[in-house]
């Protein structure tokens, strides 16, 4: 029989005990291993059946047992330890309030997804984790920050496998009175709301749950209310599901809705109003529409509102490709703005401007959630050196006239949280060596450079670390595989060879991702008979364990996974290579610390930053990748292994997948398992345990969230906060009309005249050279523009490389025909063929930098045949 309705009975804390409900309500036990570890000691068979949710192991534990606990004093001594460390850790200053720069007073961070633990299922990958990550490292460092995101009643699906290998959807329902969340309320004890218009006078309204992450709020906007029709009501069913509407009706709960999520928690906990606003990838582009709204009730038109927005907001792509951004019809998009529907008093063009591909290459019906992202923040950044320069090559367009190198897109390389993703095992080797707080703060983010201590344990100890974890992957892999092939069909009889699965002294190998296709999860199979001696060699095997969900919708991705299946399942090799289903956070928290190898054979460019071998390198394990993503940042001989690239214009896809496959195996064969199995003179891996020791020391602290996040504080927050404070109405409005008035003025700029003093096309090492430009500026004044001579090296086609950018000053006022004159002088500091050029560009002390506006004017060929000196 099936319940016709559905109630979570909490249990009675006794008195005593009435502690550990605040311990399971903030999500710091997730990252905190004493307080997992009370838990567990509350009820080790129940905590285990709970997936380690002290919320669910409360609501199942015997009032008995809780009877028990309340008279055991040793119990209660731990709860009270733990209860006042969580105070101190909520209250106390951390590195934040210890900087003596003006820092924003809160920060609001959006993002679609959350990865903040396995109880709490919000995420489908890496810019989950990242966000959860992120929001857990703030915490760590006391960054007054809010997370803003949806919370989704079906989560992310949950994947299983059929007989033959298909990968098969589950998506069960998430109650939020089961989940560490709690509606956020009104000060009459009403859960609080927000609400959006909809087009035909319908409305689209959602509850706000509070997850608190350490010092961290998380706002999750719920859409599932008896206030809704039936299809508002789905709106927040899935992440990363339905078509066109129900991605934008998504988008704009997350941006619209949770800037007025955010103002209602602010205004019933006195929370700082947040200074600067961070967008995490587009999908929450939407808040800066709601922040000019905000600003236009308050008087300021929509320009002005537009500028003040901006200085306030940061924009992170986290995508390399322009086909994983979403894009809407413009037409939908305008169904859903203007006087019938939501930001009535917002001119439905003006939405539209922000979003559309309005430049060579955009498809102008489009709607570009990552574009109107960029157009809505003054500060924007990729998620590692290599991604931001793929980046500014791919908005290059909205920047026309300069070279990729100047598009205002920086770089902040993603990190991850430690104390998340590092076994408690190689938590407690590091304890032993310099102590537990010096461990804790090192995982934080704010120690040293390097982990030079790690230099000091016995090779002896950090080999036994890592067979231990190994061994603990091998267990965790039986289980999982034989709770796989239960649900495959298979009866008990069959599966005595899952004992046999895995060896805890063979070379480990993970393998952990979703699975789109430049992610390449077959590349190892593409010489089946090479990868099998491989597995089965004699003297020098490999074992291989493999995760991965293919999106619902990407049949192709699918195909991936049950060619790996297949393969795995072939009795020959079954025991060396092992796929296991439903990839996620408890799974890969086992996986990284177990792995001797990290391997990752994207195509190139392809992966933005790849944070999975990250966590592996925090555990001593090595990573094995191609060179993209932070593995080109980072790489050093010391810590891995490069696989080469094929990545030629002319090489084919099918080609470059043979040489890369090819390369792969030499490396495995010739390099990685020589080194694993050679034994020294005490019997270790010297070589091996040599490169975990580097990998700890040099990699472990450049891969830390708390390094990132820092970076973000002083790098983008604080800047945007300063420019934030800097426009008020009076100087938003200032900027809005001088933007305007250059707008409409800079078609008669022009560099009309060049000389220089050079004589020949050669010159020495240290020579001076005198600039002269004449210029025209229309209605535009000298206060208005800078000037400048850009130099440096010069390719074959006499591009200007490694580019040097001089100011040139003006020399007295407008000639008869209002051109002015500016002059300067360029040093010829470099060797080799030498190049020079000049331009005039915006200026205003409003301005991020010169090239934001994406105006600049450039002398004509004309100007350039009788200007143009090369020195070579």
């Amino acid at each position: 029989m099936k319940a016709i309705r559905r109630f979570t009975v909490r249990p009675v804390l006794p008195e005593p005990l009435r502690p550990l409900s605040d311990l399971a309500r903030n999500l710091r036990w997730s990252w905190h291993t004493e307080t997992r570890d009370l838990f567990q000691s509350v009820d080790p068979e129940r905590w285990a059946a709970s997936g380690g949710d002290p919320v669910r192991l409360l609501g199942s534990v015997r009032p008995g047992r809780l009877a028990e606990l309340a008279e055991d004093r040793r119990f209660l001594r731990r709860l009270a330890v733990a209860a006042d460390d969580l105070h101190d850790y909520l209250t106390g200053d951390r590195w934040y309030q210890t900087q003596t720069t003006d820092l924003p007073h809160a920060v609001a961070y959006f993002s679609p997804e959350f990865g903040i633990t396995a109880a709490l299922p919000q995420y489908s990958g890496g810019l989950g984790i990242l966000a959860g990550d992120h929001l857990k490292a703030a915490s760590d460092l006391g960054v007054p920050l809010i997370g803003v995101g949806l919370l989704y009643r079906h989560g992310y699906f949950r994947q299983t496998l059929s007989r033959d290998g298909w990968q098969q959807e589950h998506y069960p329902v998430l109650d939020p009175h089961e989940l560490p969340v709690a509606p956020l309320r009104e000060a009459d004890g009403t859960p609080a709301d927000v609400s959006l218009a909809l087009p035909g006078c319908r409305r689209l309204r959602a509850r706000v749950w509070l997850a608190q992450v350490g010092r961290v709020p998380l706002l999750m906007l719920d859409s599932d209310v008896e206030e809704n029709d039936l299809g508002e009501r789905g709106v927040t069913d899935r992440l990363y599901g339905g078509g066109g509407e129900h991605r934008l009706l998504q988008e704009m709960l997350l941006g619209i809705g949770g800037v007025r999520a955010v103002r209602t928690y602010c205004r019933l906990t006195g929370h700082p109003e947040p200074e600067v606003f961070h967008t995490n990838e587009g999908h929450a582009g939407f808040l800066g529409l709601e922040r000019i709204a905000e600003l236009c009730d308050q008087g300021l038109d929509f320009d002005s509102g537009l500028e003040a927005v901006r200085a306030g907001t940061v924009f992170t792509t986290h995508t390399p490709v322009p086909a994983g951004i979403d894009r809407f019809d413009r037409e939908l998009v305008a169904h859903h703005f203007g006087p019938d529907a939501e930001l009535p008093r917002i001119d439905v063009g003006r939405v539209l401007q922000l979003g559309m591909e309005t430049y060579p290459g955009g498809e102008p019906n489009l709607f570009n959630m990552a574009v109107m992202g960029l157009r809505l923040a003054q500060r924007a950044n990729g998620v590692s050196l290599l991604h931001g320069r793929v980046s500014r090559e791919m908005f290059s367009g909205l920047w026309p006239g300069f070279d990729p190198e100047e598009v205002p897109i920086t770089s902040v390389t993603n990190g991850v949280h430690a104390p998340t993703w590092v076994a408690p095992e190689v938590f407690r080797l590091g304890a032993r060596q310099i102590g537990a707080q010096r461990t804790e703060d090192a995982m934080t983010g704010v120690g040293s450079d390097r982990w030079d201590a790690v230099a000091d344990i016995p090779d002896q100890d950090i080999w036994e670390l890592r067979r231990n974890l190994r061994e603990q992957l091998v267990t965790e892999v039986r289980e999982r595989l034989r709770a796989s092939w239960r649900q495959r069909g298979a009866g008990t009889a069959e599966l005595g060879w899952i004992d046999g699965v895995l060896d805890p002294d063979v070379l480990t190998i993970g393998f952990a991702r979703r699975v789109p296709s430049y992610k390449r999860l077959t590349l190892m199979l593409r010489d089946r008979d090479r990868l099998m001696d491989l597995l089965l060699h004699p003297e020098r095997p490999i074992q291989i364990v493999v995760a991965g969900k293919a999106h619902p919708a990407d049949d192709g991705g699918k195909r991936l996974v049950q060619e790996l299946v297949r393969f795995s399942d072939d009795p020959r090799v079954r025991h060396r290579l092992v796929f296991l289903p439903d990839y996620g956070m408890a799974m890969a928290q086992k996986l990284y610390p177990g792995c001797d190898i990290w391997l990752n054979n994207p195509l190139r460019p392809l992966e933005a930053c790849g944070t999975s071998g990250m966590k592996a390198a925090l555990n001593g394990c090595l990573n094995l990748s191609v060179l993209d993503g932070w593995w080109d940042e980072w790489f050093q001989p010391d810590f891995g292994w490069a696989i080469p690239t094929a990545d030629g214009a002319g090489t084919d896809a099918d080609h470059r997948d043979d040489i890369e496959a090819a390369a792969l195996y030499d490396l495995l064969e010739q390099r990685v398992t020589p080194r694993f199995y050679e034994r020294g003179q005490q019997g270790l891996p010297d070589r091996w345990i040599e490169m975990v020791r580097q990998t700890l020391t040099l990699l472990g602290p450049k891969v830390l969230a708390g390094r990132m996040v820092r970076e973000y504080v002083e790098r983008l927050y604080a800047p945007a906060a300063r420019a934030h404070r800097g426009t008020d109405p009076d100087s938003a409005r200032e900027i809005a009309e001088w933007k305007a008035r250059l707008r409409a003025a800079w078609p008669r700029v022009t560099v009309d005249h060049v000389e220089t003093t050079a004589e020949t096309a050669t010159a020495e090492l240290g020579t001076v050279l005198g600039v002269r430009v004449r210029v025209a500026l229309g209605d535009l004044g000298p206060d208005d523009v800078e000037v400048q001579a850009v130099s440096g090296r010069v390719d074959e086609e006499d591009r200007i490389t490694d580019a040097t950018a001089v100011p040139l000053k003006p020399a007295g006022g407008p000639d008869q025909e209002g051109r002015r004159l500016y002059e300067g002088s360029l040093s010829l500091d470099r060797t080799g063929p030498f190049g020079y050029t000049v331009r005039v560009l915006p200026a205003h002390r409003l301005l991020a930098a010169g090239t934001e506006p994406g105006l600049v004017a450039l002398p004509s060929d004309e100007v350039v045949e009788a200007a143009g000196v090369l020195m070579r």
